[in-house]
């Protein structure tokens, strides 16, 4: 039976610690011996993007290939769907070429007629409301930094986006501790947070003071201002977002011992300021690293049965 990613809320706390325990080992084979076992060999992997990617695209490509397959670029701007044609044709005849897809989209609901139609693992690469893979990407790097997951205060600062979203997805099913710190009006979808809180062990605390949300935490997290599709509201936003900037006086606040992840591309000087993205205590490069072994993971698991 196919199992799809489309939201962190498709997963099971099992689900969530069997990909995230593949991810951390198939980084470690590779690293320590250059092995990466071709598990996905003669299998194709289809991705289709209606919006722009470096870190998701090419990870997804390198993974495939890693594994042994073989993937396939799709604009999604050159396809019949660019000319009406419905989602559920052309999920039913995608279903017949591939073995898998990834599409990167505006709108969750095309995602989710995608896969209701397709008879194959679709992944969501990022919609307007959720970025499901970037955030195991994040919880394995913080597994890395403080050898668990749960038990940690990790601290949101900035536009209560879709990634700010798919964290609140996770909580829901591994009961995190969340702070958000977000302008008003900018905060993460409320119905999202009503859900996790489902999980009596999920906190999930919003403020509209950054200094509040980010003492004593252990990860500090941060993002673009403006997402993709709202680039015309840049101006805009960073009079608004002005005092949410993660500096080396935010971070002071945190525990001495804090990561800052960022899940990039990174505008310094505005979320994020120069000394901190360089700074001793950011491990972004790593997290960016970490979208590849992640990525293998979520294709070993989903697809290679």
């Amino acid at each position: 039976m196919k199992k799809d990613l489309l939201t962190l809320l498709d997963l099971s706390k099992q689900d969530f610690d069997l990909i995230l325990h593949r991810a951390l080992d198939l980084k470690k084979a590779l690293k320590t011996n250059g092995e990466s076992a071709p598990s996905l060999k003669g299998k194709i992997l289809g991705l289709i993007f209606d919006k722009p990617s470096t870190r998701t695209r090419v990870s997804f490509e390198a993974a495939m290939i890693q594994l042994g397959g073989t993937s396939v670029f799709i604009s999604a701007k050159d396809t019949q769907i660019a000319r009406d044609e419905p989602v559920r044709d052309t999920a039913r005849v995608l279903t017949r070429y591939l073995d898998g897809l990834v599409i990167r989209t505006f709108s969750q609901e095309f995602l989710n007629e995608f896969a209701r139609y397709a008879d194959i693992p679709i992944i969501n690469a990022l919609t307007d409301l959720y970025h499901p893979t970037q955030v195991l990407c994040d919880i394995m790097t913080v597994m890395e930094y403080k050898g668990r997951y749960d038990k940690l205060k990790i601290a949101w600062v900035g536009d209560g986006n879709n990634v700010a979203n798919s964290w609140i997805n996770a909580s829901a099913v591994l009961g995190l501790n969340l702070s958000f710190a977000c302008p008003d009006g900018y905060e993460p979808d409320p119905e999202i947070i009503k859900n996790a809180k489902k999980n009596k062990k999920s906190r999930i605390m919003v403020t509209n003071n950054p200094l509040e949300a980010v003492v004593d935490v252990d990860v500090i997290y941060t993002d673009v201002w403006a997402s993709m599709g709202r680039e015309d509201e840049h101006a805009h936003r960073k009079l608004i977002f002005k005092a949410f900037q993660v500096n080396q006086d935010l971070v002071k606040k945190a525990a001495p011992d804090a990561i800052v992840m960022h899940c990039l591309p990174a505008h310094r000087g505005e979320e994020i300021s120069e000394e901190v993205l360089e700074g001793p205590q950011s491990v972004v490069w790593d997290q960016s690293e970490n979208k590849l072994h992640m990525n293998r993971a979520i294709l070993d698991v989903l697809m290679a049965s």
